[in-house]
């Protein structure tokens, strides 16, 4: 008999193998599931964002601070302060999670990643359609 199906869900922090930005190596650390619940791909892989516990990248409108010592912090999981990266972005394999360490609230990474939206969305109007890749990248680095 096969294991039942995983069920994770926004606001879930899971561990999982997070890709390194080389796309070539990955480590193991904590990650929030921001895909919607409802969004029914057919794949066996969920949207999740980068958590870090280097506190010195706090200080951006896409990013939540997470402290331990908080009712929030404690339901997280996570074993120490940390910061919730919305502008770091990726799709992972369900395969890749190892479990599920706690929950969050969305509300503040719900208005850090509108942030992120929104400095995506200037960076589209700056750049225009026919200004290339290397505008994109560029600017995605200066966007907010």
């Amino acid at each position: 008999m096969m294991p039942p199906k995983p069920s994770y869900k926004r606001g879930d922090v899971v561990l999982v193998l997070y890709p390194n930005s080389d796309l070539r190596t990955a480590k193991t650390r904590p990650a929030l599931i921001v895909q919607a619940d409802d969004l029914h791909t057919g794949l066996p892989q969920v949207v999740v964002v980068m958590i870090t516990s280097r506190l010195f990248r706090a200080n951006h409108p896409s990013r939540v601070a997470v402290r331990v010592s908080t009712p929030v912090g404690q339901r997280s999981g996570l074993l120490t302060d940390s910061v919730v990266m919305t502008d770091n972005l990726t799709t992972v394999a369900e395969v890749a999670i190892d479990r599920v360490i706690g929950t969050m609230p969305m509300t503040d990474v719900d208005t850090a990643l509108r942030s992120y939206i929104q400095a995506l969305d200037r960076l589209l109007q700056r750049c225009g359609p026919d200004m290339g890749m290397e505008c994109t990248l560029y600017s995605a680095r200066n966007a907010l």
